[in-house]
């Protein structure tokens, strides 16, 4: 039996909830979705009205955690926004790497990274682009607030849809057949990658991640309103290292949120770089 439609006061409630949480802005125009998925919780913890299942979701942790899963978006393929990756291979690492040692580490953060396609893609990318790659202690790293999305980055198993773009011989080189029409990521590039939950609004939970020289932070800020988006430029400015780079997706800009970065254009992409020194 479904669920009755929410009270216009319900799922204002719920939509504040949501945007505490995540940053991202819920409303009258999304009834559908909401309802949709807030009726699959109820059924799944026994709740028969939203009051119930409101005191539930304020008090456990876990369904917290279940409902934001439920909301996020993970639409994600290999070798997506490829420009951005021959960008990170032609400018970025051998402006970075120019001011290291052979040896040193270079870290690399993907967040959001949904199921993993975007931070493996990394990790293949500069296996078979970037010449230096052996060089260096390269560290990627996946982060998402959805728990489920992680959980099946860290499986490695992909449909033949995520695979669609990846040419045929790296397909061949870095995955293997598996069951139900999947590919397996071969042990030696799961294991290259770390996956950890991250929160991008939420700064003192982000500080444990330590700071990187290039973030991928692709198509999650157009879901964001004014000040979400204003916190999580302040945290993504404080996750770089001075000097470091900052991709977005293709139709976003910092320039619209922050003044805090510089905007590099190169031949295959435009990005954001912390400065070296505060202006």
């Amino acid at each position: 039996m479904s669920s009755p439609p929410l009270a216009p006061e319900d799922l204002q409630r719920l939509s504040d909830f949501l945007y505490r949480q995540t940053g991202m802005l819920f409303g009258e125009s999304k009834r559908y979705y909401i309802e949709r998925r807030v009726a699959d919780r109820m059924a799944a913890t026994g709740c028969a009205s939203f009051g119930a299942y409101f005191g539930v979701l304020r008090a456990e942790p876990a369904e917290r955690e279940a409902l934001i899963n439920a909301f996020t978006v993970n639409e994600t393929y290999f070798y997506r926004e490829e420009h951005q990756l021959a960008c990170l291979s032609r400018d970025l690492l051998p402006d970075l790497a120019g001011k290291r040692r052979p040896g040193d580490k270079i870290r690399i953060w993907s967040a959001p990274c949904s199921t993993g396609e975007e931070a493996y893609s990394i990790a293949i990318w500069l296996l078979e682009n970037w010449r230096m790659v052996d060089a260096y202690n390269v560290e990627i790293v996946g982060s998402d607030i959805d728990t489920r999305a992680l959980e099946a980055a860290h499986a490695g198993a992909y449909a033949e849809r995520s695979l669609a773009r990846l040419p045929q011989a790296l397909r061949q080189a870095y995955f293997e057949p598996a069951k139900r029409h999947r590919w397996q990521i071969i042990d030696d590039l799961r294991e290259s990658v770390t996956f950890t939950p991250a929160n991008l609004i939420d700064g003192p939970s982000l500080a444990a991640q330590g700071q990187f020289d290039v973030i991928f932070c692709r198509n999650v800020l157009i879901y964001f309103d004014d000040a979400s988006r204003l916190a999580a430029a302040r945290n993504l400015y404080d996750r770089l290292t001075p000097g470091g780079y900052l991709c977005l997706g293709h139709t976003e800009s910092m320039n619209r949120i922050s003044d805090r970065f510089v905007a590099r254009r190169f031949d295959d992409a435009v990005v954001y770089q912390r400065p070296e020194r505060p202006a």
